[in-house]
């Protein structure tokens, strides 16, 4: 039987604030005799907001209470009520996550967020939401097209390497439309800190076409170093994110090898591109920018994003529901639990003999508890059950377990850990769930010897 449910996505970023709401179809794709499999088979977009500029107070506080206003006025276009949505996902981007009020804003939403997925995205996070909300992830897995995607907004460019549908790393620079800003005739009213160094211009100041046009050719070699096509210099040093962990790696296809990829566009600098727009429309170096990309490599084998400025919106709307198969085990756990971040192993990860200091180090960047996501072991045996157990407890900190595999041997491992711990420390094994990075986990009360529960995954796909 199919099902329907109510979807809303929301990105708060440097330079807009967008809503879309969507109606997705769920159905239970297993046998009358097997545990449910729950599915989004198909989503339409009902009602798409216009692109509004985000509040701001001043250059480092964003209005709060003036995007609520955005929020409520969209439920009203959109002819919905909080109380008919089921799902979504609200999302804080770009130069935005970094104002000082951030976690203000999130709180001023939270009656309309309810049970969704609200995060502050970092780098990594906002990389993958716009190379598969443009369709850049889909291009390559249909294709086998390599493309290195490259979402270019307000503040901040967000790359993705994607090769055969997987995007294979990521990266962040200080490029965007909105680090440069005037007013109608000119005249300069913000200079992003990011570009000291880069520019002469200062709040006051006359900018003249020149000026714009050589700071954007500037910014956009940065781009050109993150894409291999030009030998990278302290420039590009200078304008990596601190946040990101790295550049996009070219995979198999190293800068100078003249391997074939594509490169991928979206951000609201990607509708610049293609169009000779009057540099001073909208008040920031955003056509000035896209001009010098059009004139620049990057365009000698380029494709805009099927989504360009909505990439991230369209991206952001829903979740997928289950449940967890029989042999779950848990102990001393209160349930429900909520909102539990995902820490992801891969398979070569959980061979690794560095695998307990990996779980350390990635739970330590977690302010919560959060499910270490496994493979696990396909009919595992009891040594290999014992040894990942001991394994697993030498990484893990104090504190509840929660652990997740795909293969069905939940209830084994989670045997062999509580035979290894205190009653008293809480002990949840899940089995047959494949958690994505960048996802969120709530868990019910069990039925039967099963656990429903929600994966809180961005679906990004559309």
């Amino acid at each position: 039987m199919a099902e329907g449910l109510l979807s809303v996505g929301l990105d708060v970023g440097t330079t807009t604030t967008q809503l879309i709401v969507s109606r997705l179809r769920i159905e239970n794709q297993a046998s009358a005799f097997t545990v449910p499999d729950m599915t989004i088979t198909d989503r339409t977009i009902l009602y798409e907001s216009p692109i509004h500029f985000t509040p701001l107070l001043d250059e480092t506080h964003v209005d709060g209470d003036g995007i609520r206003q955005i929020v409520a006025q969209e439920y009203e276009n959109a002819h919905i009520r909080r109380d008919q949505v089921d799902t979504g996902a609200i999302i804080i981007t770009g130069e935005t996550s970094r104002k000082e009020n951030a976690r203000t804003v999130l709180s001023a939403l939270s009656d309309y967020a309810g049970e969704f997925v609200v995060a502050t995205a970092g780098p990594d996070l906002e990389s993958v939401l716009a190379a598969r909300g443009a369709g850049a992830v889909d291009h390559s897995a249909c294709t086998g097209a390599r493309v290195l995607h490259m979402d270019i907004g307000g503040g901040t460019s967000n790359l993705a390497w994607i090769e055969d549908g997987k995007i294979i790393s990521t990266g962040c620079l200080n490029v965007g439309g909105r680090l440069l800003k005037f007013d109608g005739s000119g005249t300069v009213t913000y200079v992003s800190p990011v570009l000291k160094g880069l520019t002469g211009l200062h709040p006051s100041d006359h900018a003249t076409e020149a000026e714009i046009s050589r700071l954007a050719q500037l910014l956009t070699q940065a781009l050109e170093m993150a894409a291999g096509l030009r030998a990278p210099t302290d420039l590009l040093t200078h304008l990596t994110t601190s946040e990101a962990r790295c550049l996009p790696s070219r995979g198999s296809a190293p800068a100078g090898d003249g391997g074939e990829y594509t490169i991928s566009f979206s951000g609201g600098v990607a509708d610049c591109i293609e169009t000779d727009l009057p540099p001073l429309q909208f008040g920031d170096m955003g056509p000035a920018l896209g001009k010098a990309i059009r004139q620049s490599r990057l365009c000698q084998n380029y494709r805009l994003g099927r989504h360009t400025i909505r990439a991230t919106v369209i991206g952001a709307g829903c979740h997928s529901a289950q449940l967890s198969g029989s042999t779950v085990f848990h102990r001393s756990v209160s349930f429900p639990l909520k909102d539990l971040p995902v820490i992801p192993i891969s398979s070569q990860e959980q061979q690794s003999p560095d695998l307990p200091h990996l779980i350390q180090a990635r739970c330590a960047s977690q302010d919560t508890t959060a499910v270490l996501a496994l493979p696990g072991y396909p009919s595992a045996s009891y040594a290999q059950t014992t040894a990942l157990a001991e394994r697993l407890l030498q990484g893990l900190p104090a504190g509840p377990i929660y652990l997740a595999v795909e293969q069905d041997m939940a209830k084994a491992l989670g045997q062999a850990l509580a035979l290894r711990t205190d009653p008293a420390r809480p002990l949840l094994c899940l089995d047959r769930l494949r958690l994505p990075e960048g996802s969120y986990l709530d868990v019910t009360t069990p039925i039967g010897p099963a656990l429903p529960v929600v994966i809180k995954t961005l679906i990004l796909s559309h």
